[in-house]
């Protein structure tokens, strides 16, 4: 079972595949050609149905030079059956699509980036029949970004920076630039970050002072919709509509986020969600909201 900062740590690209590309070009300085148009792929491999094989994260990017499938891993730690697993993908899917396989592997930790690094080698010793070289963001090689007039030029970037170095000791001077600059952005597209980067941060002094910054409300991320109710709240002075406004505000949050995503949301979905007045199943499907792949896996726990 994969945690919520694995989650991040690919999803990030969906959020904005451009990001992965430039991720490329400037932190890895490989010669990759500008795409103009991406779109998202079915991560599932499974041939038939004995072994079930799933990438992360699965992008075609339409370039000049032709199409290019993205495959994103996120690594918590070496797994070493990911020895096997990788060249798998990457032969997989260039036999069903015809399109070259790019492997990019982003870990939060500088072993786990090393050894991901590590050229896969499958055959004779010395001559390998194949060889897999994965490309590899992590901590050693992802900007620190801890200027605002930077984080502001390039946001996404700044979100995975804050992702990469949460547990480092520039972690406060990073959130601080983020913060300031997710104000430049639309709010929709920032609520989705900040999930993102809050996922991200083990160290509970950097995720106290990353919610601190955020100014949480008693439930959920301060939301301009929620902000509203609260202050509506209190000229009525009546807690039942403080938290019939916090319902509806966080239900509104949560089709955001999916409509950010673009998840379709069928109109049972959304009277669902519209229709519940319990703050703590709201604030668990908000939570989930970040990393579904349908509008039903919301509640898919349940």
């Amino acid at each position: 079972m994969v945690g919520s900062s694995h989650e991040a740590m690919h999803r990030i690209f969906q959020k904005d595949p451009a990001l992965l590309t430039r991720a490329l070009q400037q932190v890895l300085h490989i010669p990759f050609p500008e795409p103009h148009d991406f779109a998202g792929m079915n991560i599932d491999l499974t041939e038939i149905e004995p072994i079930e094989r799933r990438v992360d994260t699965l992008l075609r990017a339409e370039t000049d030079e032709g199409a290019y499938l993205l495959v994103v891993e996120s690594q918590g730690k070496p797994d070493e059956r990911k020895r096997g697993s990788w060249p798998y993908y990457l032969s997989y899917l260039y036999e069903k699509y015809r399109c070259e396989p790019v492997l990019i592997v982003v870990t939060q930790n500088s072993a786990t980036a090393r050894w991901a690094a590590e050229p896969i080698h499958l055959g004779v010793r010395g001559c390998p029949s194949l060889t897999v070289r994965p490309f590899v963001l992590g901590p050693d090689n992802v900007p620190v970004i801890a200027k605002a007039s930077e984080a502001e030029r390039d946001v996404p970037l700044a979100v995975l920076s804050a992702m990469t170095h949460g547990r480092g000791r520039q972690a406060p001077a990073i959130l601080e630039s983020l913060a300031a600059a997710l104000r430049t952005i639309d709010r929709d597209s920032a609520a989705v970050f900040v999930q993102f980067v809050d996922s991200c941060l083990a160290d509970t002094q950097a995720r106290k002072m990353w919610r601190d910054m955020m100014t949480a409300i008693q439930y959920f991320w301060r939301h301009p919709l929620a902000e509203e109710v609260r202050e509506e709240g209190r000229e009525e002075g009546r807690e039942e509509g403080r938290e019939e406004g916090r319902a509806e505000a966080l239900a509104e949050v949560i089709l955001r986020i999916l409509r950010v995503r673009d998840i379709d949301v069928p109109d049972d979905v959304r009277a669902h969600v519209e229709a519940c007045r319990d703050l703590d199943q709201l604030v668990r499907w908000s939570e989930r909201a970040v990393h579904a792949a349908r509008a039903d896996d919301l509640f898919a726990l349940d």
